[in-house]
C-alpha cells in the first residue's frame, strides 16, 4: 500500500489546479483507447457514439477532461495511424483545445505523454495531405498526472487522476506490460482472449486497485477522487468513501462518463437506441445523480 500511497500523493501534490464555480461545466471521459481502426481497436465500435456526445458537450459549452488512456499506445507504435483512423474526433478535440476547454491526463496506455518533449514532437502538428504541409494540431498542450478542480467559493477540491497509481504492475512496469500487449495479447485480443494483467479484464486485480484507492481517499479527508483505469463506473452516495469512476468509452455499445454542472455531479451513459419508428438514434441516459458536490464535503 505504501507505494500506491506514495504515487497518489505525488500525483495530488503535482496536480494542475483548475478553478471553477457553479456556472462551470465539465465532462469527464477516460479509457477511450483510440486505436487504428483495426480488429484490435476497441474504440472503433463506439466512435460514432463518442463523437456525437463530444459534439453535444462542445456546443453546450462544457470543458472536456480526459482522465487517461485516451490513445492506445500499447497496441500501436505511434500516434499517426490513430489520428488518421479517427481524424474527426481529433479535429473536434482541437476546437476544445483552442478555447482552453481541453484538459488531458495520461494513463498507463498513453504513459509516453508524461514526457513533454514527446508530446510536443508528436501532438503539436500533423501532416495535411491536401495542403502538403504540417499544420497545427494540439500546440502547447500539456498532459498531467493529476488535475484538481477547486471550487472558488467553497474551496472544495475534486482530484482527477487515471488511477493506475494503485496498480503497481501497470504503473512501475508499464513498459513490460506494453511489450506483452504488443507481442502477445494484441493478436490474442483479436481472437477474443482477454489480457489477464488488465484490471478491466481481471476482477481480482480490479478489487485490489479499488481497495488501495479507497484507503488513500479515506486517509485524505475523504477527498472526492475521480479515476478511470478499471473501466468500472462507480458513484458513491454522500457519506460513503468519495471514490468515483467514470467507466470507459469501450463498453459494448455504450460509453460512460461523469458530468459536473450547476455544482452537481452525475454519472451518465451514451448509447444507441431506437425511437418509436424504429429509427436508430444516440441518446444520453442518466445513471446516477445529480448529487450536490457540497454534500460530499468533509470538514
Amino acid at each position: 500500500m505504501f507505494s500506491a500511497k506514495k504515487r497518489l500523493d505525488r500525483a495530488y501534490k503535482n496536480a494542475k489546479v483548475i478553478n471553477f464555480d457553479n456556472s462551470s461545466k465539465f465532462i469527464l471521459f477516460s479509457d477511450c483507447h483510440r486505436g487504428d481502426n483495426s480488429f484490435a481497436d476497441d474504440f472503433a465500435n463506439n466512435r460514432n457514439i463518442y463523437f456525437h456526445a463530444l459534439k453535444h458537450y462542445y456546443s453546450e459549452g462544457f470543458s472536456y477532461c480526459e482522465v487517461g488512456d485516451g490513445d492506445e499506445l500499447w497496441e500501436n507504435l505511434s500516434f499517426t495511424p490513430i489520428l488518421e483512423a479517427h481524424k474527426n474526433v481529433y479535429m473536434l478535440m482541437k476546437l476544445f483545445h483552442e478555447q482552453n476547454r481541453l484538459h488531458m491526463i495520461w494513463g498507463n496506455h498513453d504513459m509516453v505523454y508524461r514526457d513533454p518533449k514527446y508530446v510536443e514532437k508528436h501532438l503539436s502538428t500533423y501532416f495535411d495531405e491536401k495542403l502538403g504541409e504540417e499544420v497545427e494540431l494540439f500546440c502547447d498542450i500539456k498532459y498531467h498526472e493529476g488535475i484538481i478542480i477547486k471550487h472558488t467559493e467553497t474551496q472544495q477540491e475534486l482530484f482527477l487522476t487515471h488511477g493506475h497509481q494503485a496498480d503497481w504492475w501497470n504503473y512501475t512496469f508499464w513498459k513490460w506490460s506494453r511489450f506483452l500487449v504488443r507481442i502477445l495479447w494484441k493478436p490474442l485480443n483479436v481472437m477474443g482472449i482477454a489480457d489477464p494483467t488488465s484490471p478491466a479484464k481481471n476482477y481480482k486485480e480490479l478489487i485490489k486497485v479499488e481497495r488501495r484507492t479507497k484507503k488513500w481517499i479515506a486517509d485524505n479527508n475523504n477527498l472526492i477522487t475521480i479515476v478511470g483505469h478499471t473501466h468500472r463506473p462507480r458513484f458513491p452516495n454522500p457519506g460513503d468513501i468519495a471514490f468515483f469512476n467514470d467507466g470507459s468509452c469501450v463498453h459494448p455499445r455504450s460509453i460512460t462518463g461523469i458530468e459536473i454542472e450547476n455544482g452537481e455531479i452525475s454519472l451518465i451513459k451514451w448509447q444507441i437506441d431506437t425511437n418509436e419508428d424504429g429509427i436508430l438514434q444516440i441518446v444520453r441516459v442518466l445513471l446516477e445523480g445529480p448529487r450536490k458536490l457540497i454534500d460530499y464535503k468533509t470538514d
